[in-house]
């Protein structure tokens, strides 16, 4: 989507091709939303997505959310698309509160591709952010028995390096970064005797926004990018698109400073996967308001 300014300034506005709600995330609040409507509201167990303008909306639909077990007040629940431990659901489910669970499928497929690399005897590490909500389920998943770092040189500290070892990532993350950090650490865990699995669990959403949004990049001066705070797929897009233009990762339209796009032509917009089309719309209308 293209809009003119001034002849004198000639800025034009391009929307990445990939933006918007990721299929996991519309998939969540849709599931969410239904159930809302027919019970007259409901909680969710944390934060379903990370971004603060999408919960503001929930929350005006009479959507509340528990942030522990014992905040939980109804009797249904609805997990958030980040996904959770098996030993939280167990809990929940423990006091007599019924479970909606609306983690991204491919989420749970990295859930499931680190159970059964414990159950065959592996060690889990996980290319991903430790405090990240989706790397502490996947962890969970695998049984605690794994560690989750961004770090090369984490692996190699640890006391007693396992004979087999199982690498696979955060949905999120950036596949060459991914590829670099596997790199990185076959030196490390290949020993004698020792065996190892490494499992793409990137997501392909992800991949298709991030190539979208560095092609993008690539052709104009400045590049917005759009999305919460708390939000780390967001966060990887900023990081992307800042190694071919300059970047600014905001949240909503009050951010945008004129001084960002003096002398530009060429502005590019992409946004987070959390990412509501009513905030990137309000983006674009004051930043094509500029004089």
């Amino acid at each position: 989507m293209v809009f003119m300014r001034k002849r004198s300034l000639k800025m034009k506005i391009e929307k990445s091709a990939k933006i918007g709600f990721c299929f996991g995330v519309r998939r969540a609040l849709d599931i969410l939303q239904k159930e809302a409507r027919k019970r007259g509201g409901i909680e969710t167990f944390g934060d379903i997505v990370h971004n603060e303008q999408v919960l503001q909306n929930l929350a005006k639909q009479g959507i509340r959310v528990a942030h522990t077990i014992p905040d939980i007040r109804g009797k249904v629940v609805v997990l958030g698309a980040h996904g959770v431990t098996p030993e939280v659901e167990e809990q929940i489910k423990a006091r007599g509160i019924a479970v909606i669970n609306t983690t991204c499928p491919f989420v749970h497929r990295a859930q499931i591709a680190a159970r059964r690399l414990v159950e065959a005897g592996f060690f889990v590490i996980v290319y991903g952010d430790a405090d990240h909500a989706e790397v502490k389920g996947i962890l969970g998943w695998a049984k605690d028995k794994g560690i989750a770092t961004t770090d090369e040189k984490v692996v190699a500290s640890l006391k007693k390096l396992p004979r087999r070892v199982g690498i696979l990532s955060q949905t999120t993350m950036i596949p060459s970064k991914f590829l670099r950090f596997v790199k990185d650490n076959l030196d490390t865990v290949y020993i004698k005797d020792s065996e190892i699995r490494i499992v793409d669990t990137i997501c392909h959403d992800i991949r298709e926004r991030q190539a979208a949004a560095l092609k993008l990049a690539k052709n104009v001066d400045v590049m917005l990018v759009i999305g919460g705070r708390e939000s780390a797929n967001t966060s990887h897009l900023a990081v992307l698109c800042a190694t071919a233009a300059k970047t600014y990762k905001i949240e909503t339209a009050d951010e945008l400073k004129k001084s960002w796009f003096k002398g530009k032509n060429k502005i590019g917009i992409t946004a987070g996967a959390s990412t509501a089309d009513e905030t990137i719309e309000e983006i674009i209308k004051k930043l094509s308001g500029f004089k």
